[in-house]
This record gives structure tokens, sequence and C-alpha cells, in this order.
């Protein structure tokens, strides 16, 4: 019988060479068997069967005798290619694809790629780091929102005085002043963490703290920025006519303060980019606010100074008018079109108007350009864009074009749930916001809790199988290059912190009250899922404040200040630490990953290329166990020696480097309950 275990193949550069082919490129495949293993193996590429060659002895890693390897290569053209493996003997057959070893064939789930298709190299792998610039830091107290400023969803803005204070209910109108400045200020505490890229909430001008509301594509809102030009006409409680909120209206209209705005960020960016780090800005552009100068509801822009074409909510004249969906289409100040209904949400009409269309590309490349720089955008709800699946692909074709003509090294992910694949097609978005092939398995399999923490599941808490299961399946529904920059977060804005999904209770800020989201949390559980973000395949993101011990229920919970002068040491040193051991071990960046034993509270996996290997093992069970982990299958040879370079538990974490023997192709491990450990090997050295 063939020794499944021992089959191996996968996209990165050791098995798919060249990594990110070209059309016309000659590329070859490689599959990994058991030393002597089988007679026959074949490559069905786009359907054609066709013969692999054995490789000579130590043509791949001579240090190991334990496989043998086979090639088989041919000339690419423009179309996506899509592959599976075949392996044979006297008595057995077994196909292989991106699920491993499977019965019968199931396209689905083949090897492919798009030749052409590239990802920017600094984003594989890369540590992010979210910030929500309200929540962050206030740098610059004299740009804050204040009391009164102005009237939105049912009641005035706030200014919150307590940094401290627990977010409410109904949160929109409250604002706890960070700024970009707060950014600028904490830079070197980021790149100290480690940090490889920043990716920012949406900064443009917007009436809300989240700013999914656009009032202006072209400026950074000044309230994040720079106030020069200002006034100390607040309105009064009684008041709701937007028209009346004369500080507000100066603040944001003003382009003094407008144009300092942006230059503040143009300079920030360089900042951030003098210290090795990257820059990811949100666009939201399936919608905007109702705000937002083309449509003007409030009557903010109206008969103002440089703004002279009316909103199209004021006239059905204006040149706006197409930009959105009205009810009456004649008619002034009708219905229209919102995004689920909300009408602060208005949708964007692109199917109506070239000029909309035109303008918001023409952004997107505005931003990635001098003198901003900014390398790349995390587009909000990017599947809903337009108002058909055709013109949604139409449209990110061209914003990618646009983009990657005026910066080839600009990132393109989009907030997405479910099977991207038809955007994953080298055309559109380079990756997505990874919640079905990251964040979700990973929060079933260590604390059973639902991301929203909204609902709990015993079936799926601590199943090591399901949890490679679900893995496996949905990291299939990635091309390699857009695996490798996939977002992996444990927490971001709009769910539950992770740390507060350990305490395993079901709630939200309504029904258990914000000191419950700190209640029985359990520290061990969260190093462990930050000991798999740190080790698993794409680009960990950090939210702001996980690394300090923030804890929250789903939005708006989730997006209270970052605890300065409270934050957890112990955490963010373990960050750190955890940080630096990915950039330390290449393979653990970009390495191939492969399942090793999984069970009730426990997986183990592997990381490997070439020169290097690890073993990660974690125990989410509240009991100690001992396995035999096969990292044979990793290419590790009995009489080998593995290195632990990292462990943690409930005594918090160590980098004391301890050896052991593999025996028999296996290496013997026992874990107290809740804590893993990271065993590594070099193959250079061995």
């Amino acid at each position: 019988m063939i020794n499944k275990r021992a089959l191996f193949s996968d996209e990165t550069c050791d098995y798919k060479s060249p990594y990110e082919p070209e059309a016309g490129d000659r590329v070859t495949l490689r599959l990994r068997t058991l030393a002597n293993d089988v007679l026959n193996a074949y490559a069905v590429i786009n359907g054609i069967k066709r013969n692999m060659v054995k490789l000579p002895k130590g043509a791949v890693n001579a240090k190991c005798d334990n496989f043998d390897y086979y090639e088989v290569s041919f000339t690419c053209t423009g179309k996506t290619v899509s592959y599976h493996f075949l392996v044979s003997d006297d008595d057995d057959y077994v196909l292989y694809n991106r699920l491993g070893c499977v019965e019968n064939a199931q396209p689905e789930y083949d090897f492919s790629f798009v030749p052409g298709f590239k990802v920017p190299d600094w984003a594989k792998g890369a540590v992010f780091y979210q910030i929500f610039t309200d929540r962050f830091r206030n740098g610059n107290p004299s740009n804050d929102v204040e009391d009164n400023e102005y009237y939105y969803t049912g009641g005035h803005s706030r200014k919150i005085r307590d940094w401290c204070k627990f977010p409410d209910a109904l949160d929109v109108n409250c604002f706890y002043g960070g700024d970009l400045q707060g950014v600028r200020e904490k830079l070197d505490y980021l790149h100290g963490l480690g940090v490889e890229a920043i990716y920012f909430n949406p900064l443009f001008v917007s009436p809300s703290n989240h700013k999914y509301d656009t009032q202006d594509y072209g400026y950074i809102d000044p309230h994040i920025a720079v106030i020069e030009d200002d006034c100390d006409h607040a309105m009064q409680f009684w008041e709701k006519n937007n028209g009346y909120a004369a500080r507000y209206i100066k603040r944001i209209i003003s382009r003094k303060n407008l144009e300092k705005s942006n230059a503040f960020f143009a300079e920030l960016v360089k900042e951030i980019h003098d210290r090795g780090m990257r820059v990811v800005i949100d666009g939201v552009f399936n919608h905007c606010g109702s705000f937002n100068k083309w449509l003007d509801r409030e009557g903010i822009y109206l008969n103002k100074e440089g703004y002279e074409e009316k909103g199209a909510y004021q006239s059905a004249d204006s040149p706006y008018r197409s930009y959105f969906k009205f009810d009456r289409p004649h008619e002034a100040k009708s219905g229209y079109e919102g995004w689920w209904g909300f009408p602060t949400l208005p949708k964007l009409n692109y199917e109506q108007s070239a000029e909309l269309e035109e303008y918001i590309l023409s952004t997107g490349e505005k931003w990635v350009s001098a003198p901003y720089n900014v390398d790349g955008w995390r587009l909000d709800v990017a599947a809903d864009l337009g108002h058909s699946t055709a013109y949604n692909h139409k449209f990110w074709k061209n914003f990618r074009s646009r983009i990657k003509s005026s910066n080839p090294e600009a990132l393109i992910f989009a907030e997405h749930y479910g099977d991207p694949t038809d955007w994953l097609n080298g055309k559109e978005w380079d990756s997505v916001m990874n919640y079905d092939a990251f964040m979700e398995p990973v929060t079933w399999f260590l604390t059973g809790m639902e991301k929203h923490s909204e609902a709990f599941d015993g079936n799926k808490f601590s199943d090591g199988k399901l949890f490679f299961e679900s893995m496996l399946k949905n990291m299939s529904r990635f091309p390699r290059p857009s695996l490798d920059c996939a977002l992996n977060q444990l927490s971001n804005h709009d769910h539950s912190r992770f740390l507060t999904r350990t305490n395993g209770v079901v709630g939200t800020l309504k029904t258990k009250g914000p000191h419950a989201a700190g209640y029985g949390v359990d520290k061990r559980v969260m190093q462990l899922a930050v000991l798999m973000q740190m080790t698993w395949v794409g680009a960990p993101g950090i939210y702001y404040a996980d690394e300090a011990g923030q804890v929250g229920w789903t939005d708006p919970d989730s997006r209270r200040t970052y605890p300065w002068g409270g934050e957890d040491a112990e955490l963010i040193e373990f960050h750190k630490r955890a940080i630096a051991l990915r950039k330390r071990i290449r393979c653990l960046k970009t390495g191939s990953l492969k399942p090793l034993d999984a069970g009730n509270g426990y997986i183990a996996y592997g990381r490997f290329d070439g020169n290097e290997c690890c073993a990660v093992v974690v125990n989410c069970a509240d009991s100690e166990i001992s396995l035999a982990v096969p990292v044979w299958e990793i290419g590790v040879s009995t009489g080998a020696v593995m290195t632990t370079k990292f462990a943690c538990g409930g005594w918090g974490y160590t980098e004391f480097e301890e050896e052991s023997e593999v025996r028999h192709g296996r290496l013997f491990v026992t874990l107290p309950e809740k804590s893993g450990a990271v065993y590594y090997f070099n193959f250079r050295e061995e």
C-alpha cells in the first residue's frame, strides 16, 4: 500500500517553480512520495495526464533519504492552470489535491494558479497592525470633535472626556479624540513590537467615529489631523438642522484645514516608511454617507464658497444626481437607495454614472501615488459594490488595473465573507480579510465561540480534526499568493475581542454589560491563539490593543480605547517575542504547511521548506497531553535533534532551548494544559 502520509505537494516555490509564473514561463511541478514507494507518478494538468520523472537521490534535499521527488515541466499559456497528482503501485492508486489524499477527483480542490498574478512581496507573511484611529491615542486635543458640533443618527456629537469610559451601546456620535498625531507618537512602539504594516480604518472626512460613511473622499478628516481654521459656535441642544452647525462646517469645509490635513497625512506616511513599515487605508466605495458632498442631505455644502454645485438631494438638476438611485428621480429631497436600507449610508449608483466610476477610480490612484504613497487598499463590503455581479467584477478589474499601474507594489485586499474564489482570479483583488480560513476555525477550536460571542458550539470546541478539515477546505479557495497575504486576524472592529471569547460566555454589551467582557477570560488561550497566528500561513493582523489585553463584546464594545498606562506588559512582551520568532524563522512566513496530528484538545502541524522546519504543537485541553509527533512527514529523520524555540502556558512563555532527539521518525513531547510549543530543525546544520 502507498504511504499516504508521505505524499506532499503545494504551491510554494519548493513544489511549484516559479512561484508566480508569467504566461510563456516554463513551470515545474513537484510531488513528494515515500522513498521507493510508488511505481508511477502523474500530474493531471487541465485534464491532461502527464508522466512525472523521478529525480536522483539528493537532488532536492541531500540530508533526507526518506523521500523520493517527482517532477514535470510544461510551458503555461495565459489561462488558469489547474492540476492534481496521481500515484500508483501494483496494488494501490491514490489521487492528491489541496485536501491531501482523496478517493475521487474534485476539481474545486485542484491546485491552481493564474499566470501573471502577482501580489506584493512585502505583504507575504507580513505582520499588520489595525488602528481604529479615534480609540488609539489622542495626540492633539485641539482637533477633537466637540459637544454639539452637529446632529447625526438621532443625537448631537459628544466629546468623551474620560479615555477609559466604556463605549455606549449607541456609540456612533461619541468621540474619544484619537488622531493621527497620536499614531505618530507611538510609531516607535509599533516598530518595536515588530509591526511591518499599519492598516487604518477609514480616515476621510466623515461624521461618525468609525468613518464608514464617507463625506469627502478627497481629504483626510481634519478632526484626526489638523484644524487651524476654526470657530466657536456650537449647536443648541434643541437644534437638529445641520445647516446651523457652524463649527462643524467651518472645520470640514475650510480649504486650509483640508489641505493641511492631507499634508500631515503625507508626512506621517513618510515617517512610517522611514521606519520600514507600510500603510494600508480603508476604501468605502460601495456606499458613502448622507453628509457626503455629492448628496448633501444635511445642506452642509449648500451655497458655500467652493461648492457651487448643489448636492443631489438638494436639487434634481444636480450634476451628482446620477450618483444615487432616487425613489422619485425628478424631485429634490426624495428618498434614495441606502445600503441595507440605511438612509445614512446611501448606496453609490455606478451603473448610471461613468463620472462617479471615474472619480472613485481616480481616488484609488490618488492615495497610492505621490505625495501620499499609501501601500494599499482594504476594500469595505467589496462584493456588494454595484447592482449586479457582472458590474462588480468589471469595476474591480478596472480598479486593479488603475491601482497597479500607479503603484505596482500596492496591495488590494477586501472584506469578504464566504468563498472568495471568483475575485481571486488575478484580475481583481490580491486577497481578503481571512475569516473563513483563519479567524473562525481558530476561534471555534480554542474557545468554542462564534466570532461575535453570540453563540457557543461544543461540537466545534477543541476538535482538532474538525479544525484541520475546516482550515484545509477554506484555504483551498485561495491561490497561494493570495493565501500568503490573507489578513489573519483574531479580532477586529466588527467582532468581539478574542480575549473576551476565551471566557466562553455568550453575550453582548446590551445583554451582559461592559464589565462581563473581562470576567473569566483565559490569557493562556489568548497566547495559544497568538502562537497559531504567528506560525500559520498568511499575514498576521493584530487589532490595536489586543496585545495590551483589551477586552470587549462585539461592535461597538470591541472599539474600546487603547489602555495607555494600564497595559498588560506581559502580553505585549509575548506578542513581541512571538512576532520576532516569526521573523527569525523564515519557513514560518513562506514555508509549506502540513497537518501532523490532531485529536480532542490538540493539534500539531509542520511549517517547512528546503532549509528548515518547525513542528508546532497546541494543547487547548484542561489536562496534560503526551504525543508522538510524526516529524518524519516534514523531513526530520530518526536520530536528528529538534530544539524548542518557543513555549507558552500557565507560566507565561519561555524561549529556553531544550533539545529532543527524534526516535522512529517521531518527536515525543509532553505539554501541560493549555500550552503550546514550537520545535525547530535546520536541515543545513544536520
